[in-house]
């Protein structure tokens, strides 16, 4: 109602110029008395800007759960939902097959210790005859063949405890494979996080390597956010900012807030950490992702929320009330008291919001008095008493943006 009215008295006054200026009867010739309205006088100011955008929070880290070893699976140790810390027990396979492989090994190696110690034994004996022959062999005391003899039997009894400390070595590289195996028929958590659905009951047959996959575990503490900027919002900001309008962080690094489904939002505050430098082809928009801290879990993976970034600035903004701001034919205008107390329709191009404010981004000077209260009683061009000046929000003061 306020609106066309607005516009048809806009639509009367411009029709009416150039038929000569009429004096509006004042108290003294019977008519009514010049209307009383309030208004806020503009100046620039510095406002934060608040940026607002759909986004959809995901896990700061997903691992896949997975068995490392074949088996059969005994049992889950875990209650699926909840949360599991790093290194915690998940799932457990049947051990049996694994442990006896272990004890074979281990009797592997007490066996080629055993023979270790023989044939250092024969070494010693073979390596003391050949000493004790030499110098008989030299006096010619003993035969050429009996001496050659020791000689090669003492070499062949080195051969001996050369293979047996390499089957020694041996042993020990397939009890520690035996032992890693059966460390491993114990599935625990890659990282802390909340858990998934099992996704293999008790009694499966479980391959290993990516074959089966047990379960997921996701962190989330901290989350991340993710969101998507418009390209046209985006290039738009940038051209006011190189055009000195507005003000953004140093390398992008805005304060980011989340607002949830039910309007309130989140009192943990994080920073953006990532934005792409692609734009996505389906969705028209540029990437955008933020850490945010999640004490208590808050926060779940996949859901959708509204994300709020701030640091952006105005450095010199002009604010007026939105109730002031009035749609015509040509589009928005405000009235303006000028110089001679009349009111003077004036076209304005808006910008964004600021509390329950426009920024204006042209049509104003610095000192207008913008009509905030009583505009719907004022003829463009006719005289106008202006009451005090308001005070509180009236006083065209930035608020919180939306």
């Amino acid at each position: 109602m306020r609106t066309a009215l607005s516009a048809l008295l806009l639509t009367l006054f411009l029709s009416g110029c150039g038929e000569g200026e009429q004096k509006p009867a004042g108290p003294s010739g019977g008519g009514m008395p010049p209307p009383h309205v309030s208004v806020v006088q503009v100046q620039p100011q510095l406002v934060s800007l608040t940026l607002e955008y759909t986004g959809q929070t995901a896990g700061y880290r997903d691992a896949e759960v997975r068995a490392r070893v074949s088996g059969i699976l005994l049992k889950r140790l875990y209650q699926e939902g909840s949360l599991v810390r790093a290194g915690q027990p998940m799932f457990q396979i049947d051990p049996a097959p694994f442990k006896a492989a272990l004890d074979q090994a281990e009797a592997a190696r007490a066996v080629a210790e055993a023979r270790l110690a023989q044939s250092q034994a024969d070494l010693l004996r073979l390596r003391k005859d050949a000493t004790r022959l030499k110098p008989l062999f030299e006096g010619k005391a003993v035969s050429q063949k009996e001496y050659d003899d020791a000689v090669s039997g003492e070499q062949a009894a080195q051969a001996a405890v050369q293979a047996a400390q390499a089957e020694i070595q041996a042993a020990r590289a397939r009890i520690a494979s035996a032992r890693l195996d059966l460390g491993y028929t114990q599935v625990e958590a890659p990282i802390s996080g909340l858990t998934g659905r099992a996704l293999k009951s008790e009694g499966s047959l479980l391959s290993a390597g990516d074959a089966t996959l047990l379960t997921t575990v996701t962190q989330i503490e901290p989350l991340y956010v993710l969101f998507g900027i418009p390209d046209g919002e985006q290039l738009k900001l940038e051209r006011a900012a190189a055009a000195g309008r507005v003000s953004l962080p140093k390398d992008g690094r805005y304060r980011v807030r989340v607002k949830l489904a039910d309007g309130s939002v989140l009192a943990q505050a994080g920073r953006m950490t990532f934005s792409d430098n692609r734009v996505n082809a389906q969705t028209g928009t540029v990437e955008g992702r933020a850490e945010l801290p999640n004490p208590g879990g808050k926060l779940l993976p996949g859901q959708f929320v509204r994300v709020l970034l701030d640091g952006a600035e105005r450095p010199a903004a002009m604010l007026v009330p939105q109730r002031a701001v009035m749609e015509g034919p040509q589009g928005k205008f405000v009235y303006v008291v000028n110089g001679k107390s009349t009111a003077e329709p004036r076209p304005v191009k808006v910008g964004d919001w600021v509390g329950e404010q426009w920024v204006i981004e042209e049509g104003l000077q610095p000192g207008d008095r913008v009509i905030v209260d009583g505009a719907l009683k004022v003829m463009p061009g006719a005289p106008v008493q202006v009451a005090p000046p308001a005070s509180g929000p009236d006083a065209a003061q930035p608020k919180p943006g939306r």
